[in-house]
C-alpha cells in the first residue's frame, strides 16, 4: 500500500491566495519523482485556518529518496528565496505521515 506524507502549513489570515499562488507556479519536478503518486494542496474551509499538503508515494522510500534529491533541494530553496518585502505566505509547517491501511477506488 502507499505512503502518505502531509505538510500541515499554518497560514495567517489573508495570506492564503499568496500561498495558493505560490503553489501554482511551483516548479512540479515532484511528478517526475521515482514513486510519486499524488499532489494535492488543501484549502481550508472552517474550524482551522491550516492548509495540508498531501503527497501519497508508492512507498516511504521513495518519499525519502525525493526528500534527498536536489530536485527537492531547489524546489524549496526557490519558496524560501522570496523577497523580504513579500514576506511568508505560511509561519509554521508540521509534517504527518502515513501508511494506508485501507483504501476503495471509485467504481
Amino acid at each position: 500500500m502507499s505512503f502518505v506524507v502531509v505538510n500541515v502549513l499554518s497560514v495567517p489570515e489573508g495570506r492564503g491566495d499568496v500561498l495558493e499562488q505560490r503553489f501554482s507556479g511551483r516548479a512540479g519536478s515532484v511528478e517526475k519523482a521515482p514513486g510519486f503518486e499524488r499532489f494535492e494542496l488543501l484549502r481550508p474551509v472552517e474550524g482551522t485556518g491550516d492548509y495540508l499538503v498531501y503527497t501519497r508515494w508508492r512507498s516511504r522510500e521513495d518519499f525519502e529518496a525525493w526528500t534527498a534529491s536536489q530536485a527537492f533541494e531547489r524546489g524549496h530553496a526557490q519558496a524560501s528565496g522570496r523577497p523580504a518585502a513579500d514576506g511568508p505566505a505560511a509561519t509554521g509547517s508540521t509534517i504527518w505521515s502515513f501508511e494506508v491501511a485501507q483504501a476503495t477506488d471509485p467504481a
